[in-house]
Protein backbone atom coordinates (compact mmCIF):
# COMPACT_ATOMS: atom_id res chain seq x y z
CA UNK A 1 0.00 0.00 0.00
CA UNK A 2 1.17 3.47 -1.19
CA UNK A 3 1.83 6.16 1.24
CA UNK A 4 1.80 10.30 0.75
CA UNK A 5 5.19 10.93 -0.54
CA UNK A 6 5.78 14.77 1.35
CA UNK A 7 7.43 14.70 5.24
CA UNK A 8 4.16 17.07 6.19
CA UNK A 9 1.34 14.47 4.51
CA UNK A 10 2.83 11.76 6.49
CA UNK A 11 2.98 13.64 9.85
CA UNK A 12 -0.57 14.89 9.52
CA UNK A 13 -1.67 11.46 8.97
CA UNK A 14 0.31 10.38 11.75
CA UNK A 15 -1.56 12.44 13.72
CA UNK A 16 -4.74 10.36 13.17
CA UNK A 17 -6.03 8.88 16.63
CA UNK A 18 -8.05 5.84 16.13
CA UNK A 19 -9.78 5.84 19.44
CA UNK A 20 -11.34 9.32 18.51
CA UNK A 21 -11.31 8.35 14.67
CA UNK A 22 -9.91 11.66 13.50
CA UNK A 23 -6.92 13.52 12.79
CA UNK A 24 -5.63 15.34 16.40
CA UNK A 25 -4.42 18.89 15.80
CA UNK A 26 -3.17 20.59 18.88
CA UNK A 27 -1.65 24.19 19.09
CA UNK A 28 2.20 22.32 18.16
CA UNK A 29 0.57 21.15 14.76
CA UNK A 30 1.16 24.27 12.56
CA UNK A 31 4.67 24.45 13.79
CA UNK A 32 5.27 21.00 13.08
CA UNK A 33 3.99 20.71 9.50
CA UNK A 34 6.23 23.81 8.87
CA UNK A 35 9.38 22.46 10.08
CA UNK A 36 7.94 19.09 7.81
CA UNK A 37 7.92 21.53 4.82
CA UNK A 38 10.87 22.70 5.22
CA UNK A 39 12.66 19.73 5.45
CA UNK A 40 11.22 17.88 3.08
CA UNK A 41 12.60 21.23 0.73
CA UNK A 42 15.80 20.69 2.65
CA UNK A 43 15.69 16.69 0.90
CA UNK A 44 15.04 17.48 -2.26
CA UNK A 45 17.50 20.03 -2.85
CA UNK A 46 15.46 23.52 -3.21
CA UNK A 47 16.62 25.11 -0.08
CA UNK A 48 20.08 24.54 1.54
CA UNK A 49 21.44 26.29 5.73
CA UNK A 50 23.33 29.01 5.28
CA UNK A 51 24.95 30.23 8.56
CA UNK A 52 21.61 29.21 10.02
CA UNK A 53 19.60 30.79 7.31
CA UNK A 54 17.54 29.30 4.61
CA UNK A 55 18.74 30.13 1.33
CA UNK A 56 17.16 28.64 -1.81
CA UNK A 57 19.23 26.51 -4.59
CA UNK A 58 16.52 26.09 -7.20
CA UNK A 59 13.24 27.21 -7.94
CA UNK A 60 11.90 24.40 -9.92
CA UNK A 61 8.15 23.22 -8.96
CA UNK A 62 8.25 19.55 -7.28
CA UNK A 63 4.31 19.57 -8.09
CA UNK A 64 3.20 19.90 -4.47
CA UNK A 65 1.15 23.12 -3.72
CA UNK A 66 1.92 23.09 -0.27
CA UNK A 67 5.63 22.97 -1.05
CA UNK A 68 5.67 24.82 -4.06
CA UNK A 69 3.49 27.66 -2.35
CA UNK A 70 6.39 27.98 0.57
CA UNK A 71 9.65 27.93 -1.81
CA UNK A 72 8.11 30.70 -3.60
CA UNK A 73 7.49 32.61 -0.65
CA UNK A 74 11.20 32.09 0.98
CA UNK A 75 12.33 32.55 -2.44
CA UNK A 76 10.92 36.19 -2.53
CA UNK A 77 12.08 36.79 1.13
CA UNK A 78 15.41 38.29 2.19
CA UNK A 79 17.39 35.94 3.73
CA UNK A 80 15.80 34.50 7.27
CA UNK A 81 16.65 31.97 10.27
CA UNK A 82 14.52 28.22 10.16
CA UNK A 83 12.78 29.57 13.48
CA UNK A 84 11.26 32.42 11.19
CA UNK A 85 9.71 29.66 8.64
CA UNK A 86 8.22 27.23 11.16
CA UNK A 87 6.73 30.18 12.66
CA UNK A 88 4.67 31.75 9.90
CA UNK A 89 1.52 30.91 8.00
CA UNK A 90 1.15 27.28 10.25
CA UNK A 91 -2.09 26.97 10.45
CA UNK A 92 -3.00 27.96 7.16
CA UNK A 93 -0.03 25.26 6.46
CA UNK A 94 -2.10 22.76 8.09
CA UNK A 95 -5.31 23.84 5.97
CA UNK A 96 -3.32 23.22 2.49
CA UNK A 97 -1.74 19.79 3.67
CA UNK A 98 -5.52 18.75 4.73
CA UNK A 99 -7.34 20.08 1.59
CA UNK A 100 -4.87 18.67 -0.64
CA UNK A 101 -5.17 14.94 1.14
CA UNK A 102 -8.50 15.71 0.96
CA UNK A 103 -8.04 16.28 -3.17
CA UNK A 104 -6.27 13.24 -3.19
CA UNK A 105 -8.72 11.13 -1.67
CA UNK A 106 -6.47 10.15 1.76
CA UNK A 107 -8.91 11.62 4.35
CA UNK A 108 -12.47 13.02 4.43
CA UNK A 109 -13.38 16.08 5.99
CA UNK A 110 -16.51 16.48 7.70
CA UNK A 111 -18.09 19.63 8.60
CA UNK A 112 -19.87 19.53 12.04
CA UNK A 113 -22.23 21.42 14.10
CA UNK A 114 -22.32 20.67 17.57
CA UNK A 115 -25.06 21.14 19.69
CA UNK A 116 -25.54 24.46 20.70
CA UNK A 117 -22.49 25.84 19.59
CA UNK A 118 -22.80 28.30 16.70
CA UNK A 119 -19.71 28.04 14.31
CA UNK A 120 -19.22 25.00 12.43
CA UNK A 121 -16.17 22.29 13.88
CA UNK A 122 -14.46 19.85 10.87
CA UNK A 123 -13.73 16.34 12.08
CA UNK A 124 -10.58 14.78 9.38
CA UNK A 125 -11.01 11.02 9.18
CA UNK A 126 -8.73 8.81 7.34
CA UNK A 127 -10.32 6.99 4.59
CA UNK A 128 -7.79 3.91 4.89
CA UNK A 129 -6.24 3.45 8.21
CA UNK A 130 -4.21 0.98 6.96
CA UNK A 131 -1.92 3.49 5.09
CA UNK A 132 -1.48 4.79 9.42
CA UNK A 133 -0.36 1.68 10.42
CA UNK A 134 1.91 1.28 7.86
CA UNK A 135 3.50 5.10 8.59
CA UNK A 136 3.71 3.50 12.06
CA UNK A 137 5.62 0.57 10.97
CA UNK A 138 8.15 2.98 9.24
CA UNK A 139 9.03 4.45 12.60
CA UNK A 140 8.94 1.48 14.26
CA UNK A 141 11.52 0.48 11.95
CA UNK A 142 13.42 3.16 11.98
CA UNK A 143 13.88 2.97 15.63
CA UNK A 144 14.83 -0.28 16.06
CA UNK A 145 16.40 -1.55 13.00
CA UNK A 146 19.94 -0.97 12.00
CA UNK A 147 20.23 3.02 12.03
CA UNK A 148 22.53 2.38 8.64
CA UNK A 149 19.29 1.03 7.00
CA UNK A 150 16.89 4.13 7.82
CA UNK A 151 16.03 6.29 4.94
CA UNK A 152 16.79 9.85 5.20
CA UNK A 153 12.92 10.35 4.98
CA UNK A 154 12.24 7.88 7.47
CA UNK A 155 14.99 9.76 9.98
CA UNK A 156 13.60 12.93 9.53
CA UNK A 157 10.03 11.21 10.01
CA UNK A 158 11.23 10.13 13.65
CA UNK A 159 13.15 13.10 14.34
CA UNK A 160 9.86 15.97 13.79
CA UNK A 161 7.40 13.49 15.18
CA UNK A 162 9.25 13.59 18.44
CA UNK A 163 10.37 17.38 18.23
CA UNK A 164 6.96 18.18 17.34
CA UNK A 165 5.60 16.23 20.47
CA UNK A 166 3.39 14.11 18.18
CA UNK A 167 1.42 11.69 20.84
CA UNK A 168 -0.21 10.07 18.36
CA UNK A 169 3.00 8.10 17.55
CA UNK A 170 5.79 9.12 19.96
CA UNK A 171 3.82 9.57 22.95
CA UNK A 172 6.43 10.88 25.80
CA UNK A 173 7.13 7.86 27.56
CA UNK A 174 8.15 6.13 23.78
CA UNK A 175 10.30 9.53 23.34
CA UNK A 176 12.07 8.72 26.46
CA UNK A 177 12.81 5.26 25.85
CA UNK A 178 14.46 6.03 22.61
CA UNK A 179 16.26 9.58 23.29
CA UNK A 180 19.63 8.04 22.07
CA UNK A 181 18.08 6.58 18.66
CA UNK A 182 16.30 9.98 18.15
CA UNK A 183 19.56 11.72 18.82
CA UNK A 184 21.61 9.22 16.14
CA UNK A 185 18.85 9.44 13.73
CA UNK A 186 18.38 13.58 14.26
CA UNK A 187 22.18 13.90 12.78
CA UNK A 188 21.19 13.17 9.41
CA UNK A 189 17.24 15.73 9.52
CA UNK A 190 18.62 19.20 9.13
CA UNK A 191 18.07 22.18 10.75
CA UNK A 192 13.97 22.30 11.39
CA UNK A 193 13.98 19.70 13.59
CA UNK A 194 16.26 21.55 16.30
CA UNK A 195 14.09 24.90 15.22
CA UNK A 196 11.07 23.37 15.74
CA UNK A 197 12.34 22.24 19.57
CA UNK A 198 13.14 25.70 20.83
CA UNK A 199 9.91 26.73 18.92
CA UNK A 200 7.88 24.41 21.55
CA UNK A 201 10.26 24.82 24.43
CA UNK A 202 9.09 28.53 24.29
CA UNK A 203 5.76 27.78 23.63
CA UNK A 204 5.75 25.19 26.99
CA UNK A 205 7.66 28.29 28.95
CA UNK A 206 4.85 30.45 27.90
CA UNK A 207 1.96 28.47 28.81
CA UNK A 208 3.72 27.61 32.13
CA UNK A 209 4.31 31.88 32.55
CA UNK A 210 0.65 32.22 32.06
CA UNK A 211 -0.76 29.62 33.95
CA UNK A 212 1.71 31.16 37.52
CA UNK A 213 0.29 34.27 36.76
CA UNK A 214 -2.99 32.37 36.74
CA UNK A 215 -2.39 31.28 39.81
Amino acid sequence: MDVPGSLPARLYLLGYDARKERVVTNYRFPYLLRAAALTELLLDGRIADERGKVRVVSEEPLGDPVLDDLLRRIAGSRPRSWRHWIDKDGRATVRAVRDELETRRWVRVELRRPFLLVFNRTRVRVRDTRVVKRLAAQVSAALNGPVSRVGEREAALVVLAAAGELRTVLPRARRKAYKQRIAELGERGGPAAPALRKVIKQLHAASAAAMGGAG
